[in-house]
């Protein structure tokens, strides 16, 4: 796991904020040069806490073909990184479609540890759950949630084992906490190398999410979107601001019910990136996070 470390005097936040990007030296993906460039890996930093605060992560698996995966909940080996609130003993499950069984886990040794190793991916600490699995088309959700009700800061985060073009990681989702300074919620994306740039977009909603129950939603979500060394790339804070973006967003059918609701598209090159979900002027409230995966250009 690589962190880099940025500052944001829009953000005002504190020097040597350490920015989760989900990255292992040691992932390999077998994917062909001249495949079409795609999201591989997906994850996002949060708050997590308990009963309607634990952490809940949507991800869909789109194309005609299996998908092997990994997902993994990170929590004790964050303190390594200067998180002082890690959590301290994580619990995954990872919910499917009807027919689906759901899977659990709170010791990623406790079973599948074999494949787990195989694909290089073993979590670094023992505490920490992992899930193997082969999925079929379709949507799916994770729960994060902290052993006998407790909280923290933790990591959700999905591996693609089998990227190709006919199956890929199309959507991720996670509604959490979104505090201020440090405590915002930040996802992580890793895109292959191949054919073209990959055009992603990243919605931030809160508004929105108080017509669908949601109490104590983010009053103005705003979002950005840094590379592997900390550097903005795009920002936005109400999603109409950019006009020409706002009409690319609307197009892929990805428009949004709230205009206070902020969303970015980009066109990215094989890479390491976050997105920045927080509050504008400091508000904090539930907020989702949104990453789409449109495809590569030609």
């Amino acid at each position: 796991m690589h962190y880099y470390k940025i500052s944001s005097s829009r953000l005002g936040l504190v020097p040597g904020l350490f920015i989760a990007c989900a990255a292992l030296a040691i992932f390999v993906t077998d994917i062909k040069a001249q495949a079409p460039s795609q999201i591989i890996q997906l994850s996002t930093r949060m708050q997590v806490g308990v009963g309607d605060q634990v952490g809940i992560g949507g991800f869909i698996v789109t194309g005609t073909a299996p998908k092997q995966v990994i997902v993994r909940g990170i929590g004790p080996s964050l303190a390594q990184s200067g998180i002082i609130d890690a959590m301290a003993d994580p619990v995954l499950e990872l919910h499917g479609p009807a027919g689906f069984a759901t899977v659990t886990n709170d010791n990623w040794r406790d079973t599948q540890q074999t494949q787990i190793q195989g694909a290089g991916l073993p979590p670094t600490n023992n505490l920490e759950p992992a899930i193997w699995a082969t999925l079929s088309p379709g949507a799916y959700t994770t729960i994060l949630r902290g052993k006998n009700n407790t909280a923290g800061t933790a990591l959700v985060e999905i591996y693609d084992l089998t990227a190709a073009p006919n199956s890929k990681l199309g959507n991720l989702s996670t509604r959490a906490f979104v505090g201020d300074n440090q405590n915002i919620a930040i996802a992580g994306i890793i895109v292959s190398a191949g054919v073209g740039l990959d055009q992603v977009v990243v919605r931030g909603l809160g508004p929105s999410l108080s017509a669908l129950g949601v109490s104590n939603a983010l009053a103005n979500p705003a979002l950005e979107l840094r590379d592997h060394n900390g550097s903005l790339l795009v920002s936005n804070n109400d999603w109409q601001d950019n006009t020409v973006q706002a009409q690319q967003i609307t197009a892929a059918g990805l428009a949004l019910t709230n205009s206070i609701d902020s969303a970015l598209l980009a066109l990215l090159p094989a890479g390491h990136y976050t997105a920045l979900l927080f509050g504008a002027n400091n508000g904090t409230g539930n907020g989702l996070v949104e990453v789409y995966d449109l495809g590569a250009t030609p």
